[in-house]
């Protein structure tokens, strides 16, 4: 298997304006640990939850004692700072972004997740975000599947016709994550969906593949958002 294979498409990116507030947010109400920061398709970092970890609003910021201050270069001291005080994505974000292919062996992927301690990669494209591979999206194939399953050519041709069908759907932009994995011609769905109604959508939609010999729904209903509770802003389009 290769991380295309198992690899989030819908992505929730933002842009390297986005306000710090709207990020944390975007974490919150969708459940996701780090956010890609992309403009014109371009991965140009990432921000997660261990980025925002030591912030001055909190009060857990780096704080040197005067002697260590004295011996740190000013252009390293000017860095945290704007990392610990800044308040767009790209102020805060990860340059140095770590990323796989869509052709990356899961394998491969599985050792870098451990090795780096991420929780999730990105994958690209020609030079483009095409994806992301999270841990769960490891744990999603290892409970869809035998250890030594290897996906045939119908499989990966379900999946892409599923995947481009709800990406082609306005209403499947209010579920969060969706993700498929298909083994021997059955498709398991898992993400969070926010009615119902949205998922019995999603169901149909794998049902109607070709191809598809059962489905197996995974998906869970996600939390109610007030939406009073944050400013309004568009759904990010996929890559």
């Amino acid at each position: 298997m290769n991380a295309s294979d198992v690899m989030t498409t819908r992505i929730i990116s933002a842009s390297p304006d986005t306000p710090l507030s709207q990020l944390i947010h975007m974490m919150l109400d969708n459940a996701i640990t780090a956010v890609p920061i992309v403009q014109d398709g371009e991965l140009l970092g990432i921000v997660s939850d261990g980025d925002l970890l030591r912030r001055a609003e909190t009060g857990t910021e780096h704080r040197l004692s005067r002697w260590l201050a004295l011996l740190t270069p000013n252009g390293r001291l000017a860095s945290d700072y704007v990392r610990t005080h800044g308040r767009k994505a790209h102020e805060v974000m990860t340059r140095d972004v770590v990323s796989v292919t869509e052709a990356t062996p899961l394998v491969e992927v599985a050792e870098l997740l451990a090795a780096k301690r991420f929780k999730r990669v990105p994958v690209m494209r020609d030079g483009k975000l095409a994806g992301m591979v999270s841990r769960e999206n490891l744990l999603q194939a290892l409970a869809s599947r035998l250890p030594d399953y290897v996906p045939n050519q119908d499989d990966r041709t379900i999946r892409a016709a599923l995947l481009t069908e709800l990406h082609n759907q306005t209403w499947a932009d209010a579920a969060s994550g969706i993700n498929v994995v298909v083994t021997d011609g059955v498709v398991h769905l898992w993400g969070q969906v926010p009615d119902d109604a949205t998922r019995q959508a999603i169901i149909v939609a794998a049902e109607n593949a070709p191809g598809v010999s059962k489905v197996e729904d995974h998906l869970e209903r996600s939390r109610a958002i007030d939406p009073m509770d944050r400013p309004n802003w568009p759904s990010p389009a996929p890559p």
